[in-house]
């Protein structure tokens, strides 16, 4: 398994990525130790939590992803040897029932790193993330920025220096940041430089074939500044596995289930892919492959995280790290992105 430097760090991380967010709703604690098993069996030493998880986040159920996870790290002996990944949550999204709704403030984010520790049975966690802003601005797909003057935001200076305090302590070894906007990474980079705190090592964000936003401004910070990208939702929630093609609804899956993965349910969204699984079928590859192996061959991507509910969806996307893609196919998507340029927010 190929690795990458993550940001200006001393950490090797796998191309893949291991994404957890169904840990504890979507697949029981068992499911998620074989995954854990078949992933670093096949190199993968980088595995991507929060403490919202699993999604949908609900009351009943928060925690329980990084409690798998730690209970597999306490069985398998492995924490020293793998790069474990964990996010704390901004404010909304329904999470009243997190610390009476969760902020970016000093309080909030040391309360949510002790918990994080208790839960991974860890007194580390390498790369620590802002799981979104704790301001007014755009991401989950929201489009048409809108400023809000009387917002009561908590200031990125305020994170910053919270978050240089654990990296002090030794509780956390690096920053990230996640659903984050060209401004805000600067914002955070220019903080860095000027008050000598840590410096963020990586951008959490979304990034697939109906999603290509993140080349729009974050790229180019990306590999000016070692801000790597660490991809999420690169099959845009299973679609671009062409399993909902023609109006499909498989039994279990999770736009099946869950109705607020909606981003990407449109009739363009739909012809875009249906497109892009035409290109890999005269390619003899598989759509999901092909989508990943096209994230993996970015630049200014650093990891690429894919998650599963099954252990023949894993293998499949793990697999897709073997894959180069040809110059006449990577030709192809640039034609195919231009016909269908930003079918989904």
């Amino acid at each position: 398994m190929q690795k990458r430097k993550l940001g200006r760090t001393d950490i090797d991380v796998s191309l893949i990525c291991l994404g957890t967010m169904t840990w504890g709703q979507q697949n029981s604690e068992s499911e998620a130790f074989s995954q854990l098993d078949c992933a670093t069996s096949a190199g993968i030493n980088f595995i991507d939590a929060a403490e919202m998880y699993p999604v949908p986040p609900k009351a009943e159920t928060q925690g329980l992803t990084e409690t798998y996870l730690g209970n597999w790290l306490a069985r398998r002996g492995r924490r020293d040897d793998l790069v474990i990944a964990s996010k704390v949550a901004g404010p909304g999204n329904g999470l009243t029932y997190l610390r009476n709704g969760p902020r970016l403030t000093r309080e909030h984010i040391r309360d949510a790193v002790e918990s994080s520790l208790k839960r991974l049975q860890t007194d580390y966690i390498d790369l620590y993330q802002v799981h979104w802003p704790d301001r007014s601005t755009n991401f989950f797909g929201q489009l048409g920025y809108r400023h809000n003057e009387n917002e009561a935001a908590t200031p990125i200076e305020d994170t910053l220096s919270a978050l240089a305090e654990l990296v002090e302590e030794g509780k956390i070894r690096h920053i990230g940041l996640s659903n984050e906007t060209p401004w805000g990474t600067m914002r955070y980079l220019q903080l860095a430089e000027a008050r000598g705190w840590p410096r963020i090592a990586s951008i959490q964000n979304p990034y697939n074939l109906l999603n290509r936003s993140f080349e729009v401004g974050l790229a180019e910070i990306a590999h000016r500044e070692a801000v790597g990208l660490l991809s999420y939702s690169p099959l845009a929630f299973g679609v671009l596995s062409g399993k909902y093609l023609g109006g499909k609804r498989p039994e279990g899956a999770r736009i099946t289930l869950f109705e607020r993965f909606q981003r990407y349910n449109s009739q363009r969204a739909d012809d875009a892919t249906q497109a892009y699984a035409d290109l890999a079928a005269q390619n003899g590859l598989s759509l999901a492959q092909m989508a990943l192996a096209y994230i993996n061959s970015r630049g200014f991507v650093t990891s690429n995280i894919i998650g599963a509910t099954s252990i023949a969806q894993l293998e499949e996307n793990i697999g897709s790290a073997e894959i180069t893609l040809s110059d006449d196919v990577l030709k192809a998507i640039e034609t195919l992105h231009g016909e269908f340029t930003y079918p989904c927010p």
